[in-house]
């Protein structure tokens, strides 16, 4: 690839696809299997950087950054690790607004590996279903668990509530900050970045209003 594509890419934050892009044979390895590959290799960049990996500190560093790789902050893209999502008759018949706010968001940056720290809010209208209060939780931690892009992590929360809902009126809102920003680059310590994603109902102002109200007091 051309380097200046490279770095207007991970520059200016571009998505190419609004699926995480995985490739056809990603499960085929184990979970064991792939520790031991990232492992050799992050060895091979840590002395590539001129580091000592025969000091105490340094040893099991390849062996810590592959299993939390793989087993941690990039667990979801397996889809055998998706949470089972509660999901009840809404016998009550409710149809007024719930809002989940202040979600603690951890994902990081397709672009450079960083974190991307932030808070994310979720809003949706019963319509036959309800679903458990922390299973909202969940499926933000499960997508914001891979590499990402913020507008993909917005679009991939709402879509998997609208599917396990089964209604359209959500809405997401991610208020987010970029260590690929603020540690890098640019370098502003400062700025945050916010996407949403609105559906159904929540496309009227009326109802938007509503959402932000609730999650900005």
């Amino acid at each position: 690839m051309d380097t200046d594509l490279i770095e207007l890419i991970g520059d200016e934050h571009i998505s190419t696809a609004t699926d995480t892009p995985l490739r056809k044979d990603a499960f085929k390895k184990t979970d064991e299997e792939k520790i031991e590959i990232i492992e050799h290799h992050f060895a091979e960049i840590m002395q590539t950087l001129g580091l000592d990996l025969t000091d105490d500190s340094l040893s099991g560093t390849p062996y810590r950054v592959a299993k939390m790789y793989v087993k941690e902050i990039f667990c979801g893209l397996n889809p055998a690790n998706k949470p089972k999502l509660g999901v009840f008759e809404n016998k009550y018949g409710c149809h007024k607004m719930l809002v989940e706010k202040n979600i603690t968001l951890h994902s990081n940056c397709e672009h450079h590996f960083v974190p991307i720290p932030g808070k994310v809010h979720v809003a949706y209208i019963p319509a036959d279903k309800v679903i458990g209060l922390s299973k909202i939780n969940r499926i933000v931690q499960y997508y914001a668990q891979r590499p990402q892009v913020q507008e993909r992590l917005s679009l991939q929360i709402a879509n998997e509530l609208k599917t396990a809902l089964q209604t359209i009126d959500v809405a997401v809102y991610i208020d987010a900050k970029h260590l690929c920003v603020s540690t890098r680059g640019v370098k502003d310590e400062s700025s945050s970045t916010i996407t949403t994603m609105y559906c159904g109902q929540f496309k009227k102002t009326e109802t938007r209003n509503e959402f932000l109200k609730y999650i900005t007091n």
